[in-house]
């Protein structure tokens, strides 16, 4: 008769990887959730400051304008010939797009509004400017 048990010597080949897989999924939902806050922080874009402000209503793509005068849709940088086609393909798969314009104070006002106006040719309907509150 076999006996089917351990011996002293003989070594546990088996490892449980479940715990590891756990924390390995746990930190990568930390690292997605908080990569969209470290990007926006890292563009370092100085918005106008207003006494009065308001808080969004709905959720919108960022459009940002650097003082460096680059154009950054979501967290992809563009120009501003391939932001009037990418903005139009967006509008077509998604008529009520909100689009959220971070331009920086340093920016004249005659180029903010160029950029406004391409946003508003391209079909987008809802814009919104972002300012801070005057503290």
């Amino acid at each position: 008769m076999i006996k089917a048990h351990l011996k002293e010597d003989e070594a546990i080949i088996n490892i449980n990887i479940v715990p590891l897989v756990d924390i390995i999924l746990v930190l990568l939902i930390i690292f997605m959730a908080t990569a969209p806050l470290i990007h926006q922080r890292s563009l370092n874009v100085n918005v106008p400051s207003v006494a009065h402000s308001e808080a969004k209503a709905t959720t919108a793509i960022n459009l940002v304008y650097s003082q460096s005068r680059e154009i950054y849709l979501g967290q992809e940088k563009l120009s501003l010939k391939d932001l009037k086609f990418q903005l139009g393909a967006m509008v077509k798969s998604d008529p009520l797009l909100h689009i959220s314009i971070l331009a920086d104070e340093a920016i004249p006002y005659g180029e903010v509004v160029e950029l406004l106006d391409l946003v508003r040719g391209s079909g987008i309907k809802k814009v919104a400017l972002e300012v801070k509150a005057k503290k």
